[in-house]
């Protein structure tokens, strides 16, 4: 285990609460391991490893974070996603796999959706030229994929853009259709994939309300 990584894990530890990690346990489901860590302690070890090993490089970060999210304890994952939301100008397109990776892995809004909205979505708007256009056809991919929590990712990556007035409304509109309509896989839930859709339609309804989107009533109700 890196250094970088020892800290996190040993400081989470001693932030851990029994009573919170069975807590959060019964409203999170089973799958990981938790400790028990709040969210702020969370925020506040990552930003004290950051400090304890300041200047970290692109390979640097990308590999903490891959050795935190390694280790299936919820609160080790959280402290990845955070590690990246505070690095997210390092990254580029191909980390888009890596990315891909522990989407596939969250199984769970709460890892899942700060990756999209705090990892993915903004990796993406820095991105332009090949970059940009093969970022853009690995969101077109999740969005058609039988798995129900990379299609929530590509919906959901965008709603920092979309809820602050800017975004690209056609991109939305074309992933969540595909997403809508894509076939899922055996035991997939797709409640999930339909309360991406929800959240994002509430969210532009408040700053862009003359944008439209059929509505999800009139979806199949297997999708």
């Amino acid at each position: 285990m890196s250094d970088a990584a020892r800290f996190i894990d040993e400081a989470l530890r001693r932030e851990s609460s029994w009573i919170r990690a069975e807590d959060t346990q019964a409203r999170l489901g089973g799958g990981l391991r938790y400790y028990g860590s709040s969210v702020g302690a969370v925020r506040g070890t990552v930003r004290d490893a950051l400090r304890r090993h300041s200047g970290l490089a692109h390979d640097e970060v990308t590999a903490l974070s891959s050795e935190l999210w390694a280790v299936p304890v919820f609160e080790r994952r959280l402290a990845a996603i955070v590690l990246l939301q505070s690095n997210v100008d390092l990254l580029t397109n191909t980390d888009l796999t890596r990315l891909e990776g522990f989407v596939r892995d969250g199984g769970r809004r709460e890892l899942v959706d700060p990756l999209a909205v705090d990892v993915v979505g903004p990796l993406i708007a820095r991105l332009d030229g090949q970059p940009r256009a093969r970022a853009d056809g690995v969101l077109d991919r999740w969005a058609q994929e039988p798995d129900e929590w990379l299609r929530r990712a590509a919906l959901m990556s965008p709603l920092r853009a979309l809820r602050a007035g800017s975004g690209d409304w056609g991109a939305f509109v074309r992933h969540a259709t595909a997403a809508l309509d894509a076939p899922r896989e055996d035991g997939g839930d797709a409640e999930v994939v339909r309360d991406a859709v929800s959240t994002i339609l509430k969210e532009v309804a408040k700053h862009r309300p003359e944008l439209q989107f059929p509505a999800l009533s009139s979806r199949e109700d297997g999708v």
